[in-house]
């Protein structure tokens, strides 16, 4: 757990120090200061609203004991075992199996699953998904994700803005270089990004386990969802594709870039991680 925290620490002092280079190439040290401030007005802004901008675009419904025990129930218990307040529960009307975290802190979170996913997965395996969404809650990871996603975008607009009105005078960039940056940033900015949703995963598959107590669980559950979700397209993140990572599993169809481009880690590699701490490895 450690070591996923230490990773995510890395690579968010990268992209924040990638940050701080594009502002400074657009205006030298006031652009660096500019940048640095729009991020931060934008990443307070991700935190406060994301959750409902995210819920309200999927349709979520929420519901409770009353009008589905069945899940309800489910992710109160965890939630006990967790130690974390009882998050809000919602329910989305979408075949392919999938489900989600979010929220600002553990006091403000909510969880969702799929109609998909509920019907799909056996208790105890849902179960182990939703373990798996609560440890993204108890690790903050929502606001980890949403900063990066955050700072990734707005080093996309600097650089597109650099391109027409980077530098002043003599310390305008060449023509050339505005270009390269403006290609080259975004791209580091999304690898970055991208890593540090893929450690948080497996930090979150790990912490889901331990809250269960069925690494098992989980990782029999990310087989079955691994070999149905491709084949069933979930419409409203195809829409919205920088919500993929938010997802227990990548919700996008038709094969997108593999490796560093890629929101989650491989399947079989969280479940070889998973069954390695059923034997104790």
């Amino acid at each position: 757990m450690f070591g996923n925290w230490m990773k995510t620490s890395i690579l968010m002092a990268g992209i924040v120090a990638l940050f701080g280079a594009v502002g400074a190439m657009i205006g030298g040290q006031q652009g660096m200061l500019l940048a640095l401030v729009f991020g931060g007005a934008t990443n307070l802004w991700a935190y406060w609203f994301s959750d409902k901008m995210v819920l309200k675009m999927y349709n979520a419904r929420q519901v409770d004991a009353t009008n589905s025990p069945y899940l309800y129930n489910m992710v109160r218990e965890l939630a006990q075992r967790a130690d974390l307040p009882m998050p809000k529960v919602y329910i989305i009307d979408e075949a392919q199996p999938n489900a989600f975290a979010t929220g600002r802190n553990p006091d403000n979170a909510a969880v969702a699953a799929t109609t998909g996913i509920m019907r799909m997965l056996s208790e105890r395996e849902l179960r182990g998904v939703m373990a798996h969404e609560l440890a993204h809650v108890k690790n903050r990871d929502i606001l980890i994700s949403t900063m990066s996603a955050t700072v990734a975008g707005a080093i996309s607009m600097l650089a597109q803005f650099g391109m027409f009105f980077g530098g002043r005078g003599d310390n305008r960039p060449h023509p050339a270089f505005q270009i390269l940056v403006m290609i080259l940033a975004p791209m580091a900015a999304m690898i970055i990004q991208m890593a540090i949703s893929r450690t948080r995963e497996f930090g979150a598959d790990r912490g889901g386990a331990e809250i269960s107590g069925d690494p098992e669980a989980l990782a029999a559950a990310l087989a079955k969802i691994e070999a149905y979700a491709k084949g069933i397209p979930m419409q409203t993140a195809e829409a919205h594709p920088e919500t993929a990572q938010m997802m227990i599993m990548n919700p996008l169809s038709g094969g997108g870039l593999r490796g560093l481009f890629s929101t989650h880690p491989s399947t079989a590699e969280r479940i070889a991680r998973l069954r390695a701490m059923v034997r104790g490895a």
